[in-house]
Formats: structure tokens, sequence, C-alpha cells
């Protein structure tokens, strides 16, 4: 079921976001899923795309009924065709559309970083024809791209473009139709201002290009299904040519909040710091987890019975005693943030930890009253036993 996660006002809907990764068991996959988005040109076949290759249900446009406006805003649904790795797709909103006027460009930009933000791979849907063409729909789309990545400041990270050329001619191989895509590519990377920092950096330094075509689905419907799963086998780990990266930067609990944090990023027009993100993402889980785990641990009966007996009388065990109790929330802390950045993870560990010997603090200091009066007290029959 597709899902429109931000609407035509740029209004993301967090609740129903929540719900969707929830129901389709994404937020308890940890690092085993992706997520693919898709840009192009309005009314070129996008959602059609994304139907055939994963399997959504992405309303397609009716032909019959002119050229309009299919897709508004962003649709989010999960690919029931990709079983191996649970697979998020983003249908974007279609650039060059009328609906939004020639000059408003707004959502177009911040739609295009949100999907270079957030996706593992960028699908890039192009007519066949618009290829090379100076006016050609493709051309501003391009562009939009390219200078939309240069605002994730120091992500780190190449990202996947893959090309999808729809509606090929048997008469222009794809080896040319990507050599000349190239070109443009590399003329508008070149004429596009980049920061300091960016100046020296080739177009390979910050992408992984692919090229890909398609035929016409209505002309040649069997030969398109066919490639569209061939395309489909790409977003496979078990394929040897998938297009996948090997990393993901938040598990699958956190995406909600990081895709809600991002999107109120981009709307806010600030900069976009993926690695600051991340540690942001990892903060706030840790820190929950911290609370969750304290809360927990004040109120256990294994706890409470500990503390009651270490409060009444020396206990021969209670080091090990508290150490093995404390160690196993130290473990449950492991298990909750298993795949966040690992520094923040390491450092909030060790605040845990200080909370749980803080909760244990009363205990501890009558042991070890309860060690002095007894060594004192030992001391005193051995003065005692002396000359006797």
């Amino acid at each position: 079921m597709a899902f429109q996660v931000v609407d035509g006002d740029g209004i993301l809907d967090g609740e129903g976001l929540d719900q969707l990764l929830q129901s389709s068991g994404l937020a308890s996959a940890g690092l085993d899923y992706s997520l693919v988005a898709i840009m192009g040109p309005q009314s070129s076949g996008k959602s059609t795309l994304l139907n055939h290759v994963f399997g959504t249900s992405f309303r397609e446009m009716d032909a019959t009924a002119g050229r309009s406006q299919t897709t508004q805003g962003i649709w989010l649904s999960c690919s029931p065709k990709l079983k191996e790795l649970k697979t998020l797709v983003l249908d974007l909103e279609g650039t060059d559309g009328r609906e939004r006027g020639e000059d408003d460009t707004t959502f177009e930009r911040q739609s295009a970083l949100f999907a270079l933000a957030v996706a593992d791979v960028l699908l890039i849907n192009l007519w066949h024809h618009d290829v090379g063409r100076e006016q050609g729909s493709g051309k501003p789309l391009l562009k939009t791209v390219l200078q939309e990545n240069l605002k994730l400041f120091n992500s780190g990270k190449k990202k996947t473009l893959v090309f999808v050329i729809r509606d090929r001619s048997s008469k222009t191989p794809l080896e040319a139709l990507a050599k000349t895509l190239r070109e443009d590519l590399d003329k508008i990377w070149n004429a596009i201002a980049k920061p300091e920092d960016q100046e020296n950096k080739s177009l390979e330094d910050c992408f992984n290009l692919i090229f890909t075509s398609l035929p016409n689905y209505e002309e040649r419907e069997e030969e398109f299904e066919a490639e569209a799963t061939l395309l489909r086998s790409k977003f496979k780990r078990s394929s040897e040519e998938n297009y996948l990266p090997d990393e993901k930067p938040v598990p699958g609990s956190a995406l909600s909040m990081s895709i809600e944090s991002i999107w109120k990023i981009i709307k806010e027009n600030k900069n976009l710091d993926l690695p600051a993100h991340r540690v942001m993402v990892a903060t706030v889980r840790c820190d929950q987890s911290i609370w969750d785990l304290s809360q927990e641990f004040s109120q256990s009966d294994e706890a409470k019975a500990l503390q009651e007996e270490a409060t009444s009388s020396l206990m021969q065990d209670y080091g090990s005693s508290c150490k093995a109790l404390i160690d196993k929330y130290l473990s449950r802390f492991d298990e909750l943030v298993e795949f966040f950045e690992a520094a923040v993870c390491e450092g909030k560990r060790l605040e845990l930890t200080e909370k749980l010997l803080q909760l244990m603090s009363i205990a501890t200091a009558a042991q070890n009253e309860f060690c002095r009066t007894s060594a004192i007290s030992l001391y005193g029959q051995e003065i005692d036993s002396i000359g006797k």
C-alpha cells in the first residue's frame, strides 16, 4: 500500500510514517533494509517503473486523460517483491510540472536533497529522446541533483545514481546514450559553483554512476517486464552486481526519527550535516535507552532484593552480585543500540554504568560501613588477644 509521507505543501506525516515502518516490520529490521528513490520529469512513467520493478502500487498516469501531475509530494511504499531484504521505495513528485509553475522549483530542490540524503540508491528516470538535448526536460533535473548533493555537508559517502533511460530506440545503443549523458553530466558538474572544500572534486568522487535502459512498455510489454525483473535483481544482496551500498547509516528502529529530522532541516533551509545527523540520532537513541533501563533497574525486584540485603548485613558476595546485575543491564543497552554510531554508544555506555552505580550507591555505602565495622571489631579482638 502506497502512503503519502510528504504532501504537496511539504507537510510530513510522522504518525503515518511510524505506522508504515512498524506494520512492514522495517522498524525491527536493524540494518537489513534498503531505501530506493526515484526522480524524473512529470509523466515520464516513474510510478509505472517502480510498480513493475518493485511490485508497489503507486498511482499511475491515465494517458487517456492527458498528461498531468499524478504524483503530488512524496509517496512511500514497501516492496512486496523483494523478500530477501526489506526495501522501501520513495516516489517523488515529477519535476517541471505545470501545476507548480515554471519558476517554483523550491519543492523540487527540497525533494531532491531529501532523496539524496535518505536513499541508498537514487533512480533518475529520463526519456531517451531527451538525452543530449539542451532544452530537454532532463537537463534541469540533472543540474538540480548535482547541485543539491553539494549541500550534503561532509557526507563522506558516494551516492549511487542509476540513470534509467526510457523508451530506448533500437537504432541507438545504450553505450552511445550513456556516453552522451555522461558528457552532459560532466559539463553540468564543471559549471556549477562548489564550496572551497569541494572545488577539486570530480564527479566520480561524489557519485557512483550507473546507466541502464528500458523499452517502451506499451509497445514491447513482454520485453519491458523481463528487463524490469532483471533490474529488480540489482537490489538484492545476493546478486553479485547489486547496486546497494555496503553500509547503512541508520538502523530501522531510528529511521522514522531520522527521516523527520532530515526533512525538518531541509524545510528550514539549514546545512544538512549527515555525520552530525547520525551522531544526533545515536545520542537520542542512547539517551532514551539509558532512561528506560535506569527506570527498569530501579524498579526491578532483583535490584530491590539486593539493596535490601546489602543494607541489612554484610554480604560475602555483594561485589560480584552487584556487578552481575549491572552487566545484565549493560548487555541490554548494547542490544538496543547495536547499529548506531559506535563512538557515541561507547560514551553513553559509561554514562549508564555511572547511573546504575549511583542507584546502588546506598547499598554499596552500607556494605562499606559493614566492612569497616567488621574490620574494627576484628582488629579489636586481635589486640585484646595479645598477651593472653
